[in-house]
């Protein structure tokens, strides 16, 4: 007897769909994302992306609500550079986003290297020290607001006093006030950096470490020539988030010091605001909005330029 052969065809042709239904079933269904997606994109087009679009408009007129806006065309934009108030604000806004930004970013690397591990005991310590993150900045601001009390028997003139310091007027003092609130400022920053610097040490090659003990190499050496080359991605990142949040500050300045006293701590956000909504110059604080929106962009558009360089 003969075997009776069977043809395989037929049967891969059933398990196998051919490639243009595979293909007309995903074009089919490429706005199912996009359906998803729907209720995010409406609610930023309309709180986000349309006040933005009549920001800019205001930015070249004179805002007259029930009057009629009237176009200045670059007016406004020549005020807010040429005012005084403007560019003492700016250097505010300058000087705290780089100390706070170098701040948070240092104190955050050092609490990395300290928590690095996977003991019990450090994932409660990491998870305590990143609440400040995750406190609302009301809360934190009347907290600061509490211990800079500006009177001997206050937290940290108490402090103070133990070694033989007299009492300083914090958030009082013109002299103090700009590092009162920029030391706020580390103290809430560090904890989000000190996550990232954590990601980043899970992925430096522990073979470098190892080659380095074989060398000889101390502690100091393998964390200057292994862990922060390691580390040189998450730095460039951590720059710009920490740049962009020390340009875009108001809500720490705001219930602090309201940018007193006598404007230093004055930065950009807070007198956008009192040009806006205290003075009701609305032109003139929209294109102070513009500027700032601008310099972001800059920042940022700089330091992703020169990352690619790096890489290449």
């Amino acid at each position: 007897m003969t075997a009776v052969e069977v043809d395989p065809a037929p049967a891969a042709a059933q398990e196998r769909p051919s490639g243009r239904s595979g293909r007309s079933g995903r074009s089919g269904r490429w706005w199912v994302p996009w359906l998803f997606l729907a209720p995010a994109l409406v609610l930023f087009l309309y709180f986000k992306f349309i006040p933005m679009g009549n920001a800019l408009v205001m930015s070249f007129q004179n805002v007259q609500p029930f009057l009629g806006n009237q176009w200045v065309g670059q007016d406004n934009y020549v005020k807010v550079v040429t005012s005084d108030g403007f560019q003492q604000a700016a250097w505010h806004t300058v000087l705290l986003a780089v100390f706070q930004t170098a701040g948070s970013m240092l104190l955050g690397l050092v609490l990395a290297l300290l928590m690095e591990g996977q003991s019990r005991r450090l994932t409660f310590i990491r998870s305590a020290a990143f609440l400040p993150v995750v406190v609302p900045m009301a809360v934190i601001a009347e907290l600061w607001r509490i211990m800079y009390h500006p009177t001997g028997d206050g937290m940290l003139n108490s402090l103070l006093g133990l070694v033989g310091l007299g009492p300083s007027g914090f958030i009082n003092d013109p002299h103090t006030s700009m590092a009162s609130v920029i030391a706020t400022g580390v103290w809430r920053g560090a904890p989000y950096d000190m996550m990232i610097f954590l990601a980043g040490l899970a992925g430096v090659n522990r073979d470098l470490y190892e080659a380095a003990i074989v060398d000889g190499a101390s502690r100091w050496r393998r964390l200057l020539h292994v862990t922060l080359p390691g580390l040189r991605s998450v730095f460039s990142i951590l720059f710009i988030l920490a740049a962009i949040r020390g340009l875009r500050v108001f809500t720490e300045v705001y219930l602090l010091t309201n940018g007193g006293p006598n404007g230093s701590t004055e930065v950009v956000m807070t007198l956008i605001t009192k040009l806006g909504l205290e003075q009701n110059r609305l032109g003139v604080a929209s294109a102070g909005a513009v500027l700032l929106f601008l310099a972001t962009l800059l920042l940022t558009v700089v330091v992703s330029v020169l990352r690619r360089r790096e890489k290449e």
